[in-house]
């Protein structure tokens, strides 16, 4: 099989698919996409299956040889690209051929991009799924992230038309953002002046942020709670450990946890999160299970709705 061979690996370039799930029970994390909505883009500019293997390469810094003819689509966080040394447009599809070299710069706006290619890449699943988890070595490349020398298998298959995404359709990168949470069962272990605290104070991401959580300082906020039992935790989940400063953990977070949690971060805003970089700053805003819903429903609405602009 063809595909390309990687010449620089970037800081962090991990094969995903949309995620490992129905294997929490073996203590298996979900994985996937931190940005679901570039990784979804990314595959449906180029007519992928929603499941299709993609690369998200966290900050940049990739370099690949191509071995194939075959179309690609790059999307997320802004970078210099370019294709035998000219620059190409992101959130445009547009083809590559054998012996071109493909280069992805450092990020300057959002901090992952992702990389499609038609038909996805070929990587065999572990578990259900081709997501990269380092902690649980699974996923990807022998469960590790891109090491300069390997081999990216794809099915060779150029587009017959070419698109792009128009610039109104696309997320907007920033340095800040505002986290819509959702309480839980123990939002009253924290009192009615811990969650004034946490909902009214701005928070600072911290260079402790990665796939399993992002770490964050600023106001303190403490529980009631003196022990708790482990639990399972979802996505966005907002721990608040002894140090009362908040975690919102991602999707490679541990399986189950003690820590209690004031409420959790909607799935729609989860990627705007994983797009800030440490010293950028996010606050809190409180919004209802139903709100949720509708955010969500509005949200998958706008995504069929929106259409891709022939080139």
């Amino acid at each position: 099989m063809s595909g390309f061979t990687v010449t620089q690996p970037g800081l962090l370039s991990l094969l995903h698919d949309r995620g490992r799930y129905g294997a929490h029970k073996l203590g298996l994390t979900t994985g996937g996409p931190l940005d679901f909505i570039a990784f979804d883009w990314a595959n449906r500019l180029l007519g992928n299956h929603v499941n299709a293997t993609c690369l998200e390469i966290s900050f940049g810094g990739l370099q690949l040889q191509a071995d194939i003819d075959t179309s690609l689509v790059i999307t997320g966080a802004t970078a210099s690209c370019k294709l035998n040394g000219d620059n190409i447009q992101q959130w445009h599809t547009r083809d590559i051929k054998k012996g071109d070299e493909l280069e992805i710069g450092f990020a300057s706006a959002g901090t992952r991009v992702y990389l499609a290619v038609t038909g996805g890449f070929a990587i065999t699943p572990s578990f259900g799924s081709s997501s990269t988890v380092l902690r649980e070595k699974i996923g990807g490349l022998n469960g590790d992230k891109l090491q300069a020398g390997d081999y990216l298998p794809c099915t060779p298959a150029q587009l017959s038309k070419h698109c792009y995404l128009p610039l109104r359709e696309r997320p907007v990168y920033g340095d800040q953002a505002t986290l819509r949470v959702v309480s839980g069962y123990q939002q009253s272990a924290f009192n009615a002046l811990q969650q004034w605290r946490f909902f009214n104070s701005e928070y600072q991401l911290t260079d402790r942020c990665d796939r399993m959580g992002f770490r964050l300082e600023g106001e303190s906020v403490h529980s009631e709670v003196v022990g708790m039992l482990s639990e399972g935790i979802c996505l966005g989940a907002i721990q608040i450990p002894a140090d009362g400063q908040p975690i919102v953990l991602m999707n490679d977070r541990q399986t189950i946890g003690g820590y209690p949690k004031i409420g959790s971060v909607i799935v729609e805003d989860t990627p705007r999160l994983a797009q800030l970089s440490p010293g950028f700053h996010v606050n809190f805003e409180a919004i209802s299970i139903e709100q949720a819903h509708n955010i969500h429903c509005l949200a998958h609405a706008r995504f069929q709705r929106s259409t891709p602009l022939p080139c």
